[in-house]
């Protein structure tokens, strides 16, 4: 195994009513049903939603983090 590695990364929108916690990780979790080896991820912007006064969305834009697969992994 190799110490050295190869990272690409996307960029995602998560949302949520709840929180900027589960925008989070709701964008992860989708992402890692598809996306092998997600290693990091950084915020980008928040933001959100207000309706009457109250929020009603948070939305969080982040990057993430996966380790490109090569023939020495």
């Amino acid at each position: 195994m190799s110490d050295q590695h190869v990272y690409k990364k996307v960029e995602l929108a998560g949302s949520s009513t709840t929180s900027i916690e589960d925008a989070i990780s709701n964008a992860i979790a989708e992402c890692a049903k598809t996306v092998k080896n997600v290693e990091w991820f950084e915020v980008v912007e928040t933001r959100g939603h207000v309706v009457d006064g109250k929020v009603a969305h948070y939305q969080v834009v982040i990057k993430v983090g996966f380790r490109i697969e090569t023939g020495s992994n």
